[in-house]
């Protein structure tokens, strides 16, 4: 962890403009109409896209390790959670800001193996001031080994009080891969993640599930103002099988939110506090 302690601290600003086409095309993507005014929360994923050359990519599709991210040397990297908060809203035809900021790095020894924490902190302004802060965890890890038993799952929750069934099929993958300028190919080569990864499946993107959660939100209490998203993911799932997104109240402003596997297990667990 010594090697990446100069990563701390380390910050970079990227420029973007809230484009009409890449809202309407995630509209399309998770089957909803296009906002016409005030941009859905969580929708800013598909914007600030990396932009690595093809000469710059690993094998797994990511950019090469070692620019702002540190070159932490463990094969597997992947969406862990992230905290954010909203303070105006983004709209179509915005030009934003993001400025990021390497907050944190920490080593875990987990059932798997290794555990490496990088928290990036990020800061999204539009022509109305500051829009959102955004904490976002990425965790590394070693590649299971032969022989390691699967990690116990966690039961998920079973007294939501609305849900919706997800249908992971790879179109839905693809198209948010492809939305997001997402090479990792986890999502959409199943050669890759099932031989070399050993995934049994195409793995639904951490944001993908984070945004269906928010959607399932949305469409219970349509006129919710979001002011804080908690999320975490739990166990990955896969194009294989269906998967529910869940939700029940807690108290006023709050939901509780997650994501349930075929197998009843937890897949994600969120909180979100919001006004009306």
């Amino acid at each position: 962890m010594t090697a990446f302690e100069s990563w701390v601290g380390r910050t970079e600003c990227a420029d973007d403009t809230v484009a009409a086409m890449p809202v309407a095309a995630l509209a399309a993507t998770l089957d909803v109409d296009a906002p016409r005014d005030a941009m859905p929360p969580l929708w800013h994923w598909i914007f600030f896209t990396p932009k690595a050359r093809a000469s710059e990519i690993d094998p797994d599709g990511h950019p090469r390790r070692g620019g702002f991210l540190p070159p932490v040397p463990l094969p597997r990297r992947m969406w862990a959670g992230g905290r954010l908060s909203w303070h105006e809203p983004l709209r179509v035809g915005d030009a934003v800001t993001r400025t990021s900021r390497i907050e944190r790095i920490s080593e875990r020894q987990g059932r798997s193996g290794t555990l490496v924490f990088v928290t990036v902190r990020h800061e999204i302004a539009g022509p109305r001031g500051l829009a959102l802060t955004e904490e976002h965890d990425i965790v590394y890890r070693d590649a299971p080994r032969e022989g390691d038993a699967a990690p116990p799952a966690q039961a998920a929750p079973t007294d939501e009080r609305f849900s919706r069934e997800i249908v992971p099929d790879p179109v839905l993958l693809f198209r948010y891969s492809a939305l997001t300028f997402n090479g990792h190919r986890i999502h959409y080569d199943r050669s890759y993640v099932t031989e070399v990864e050993g995934y049994p499946g195409l793995v639904v993107h951490g944001p993908l599930i984070a945004t269906l959660l928010m959607q399932l939100a949305r469409s219970e209490r349509p006129g919710l103002v979001a002011r804080r998203f908690e999320f975490k993911a739990v166990h990955p799932v896969f194009d294989i099988h269906r998967f529910h997104v869940c939700g029940r109240d807690e108290g006023p402003g709050r939901f509780a939110l997650w994501a349930r596997d075929h197998q009843g297990r937890l897949a994600m667990q969120a909180t979100l506090d919001f006004s009306e």
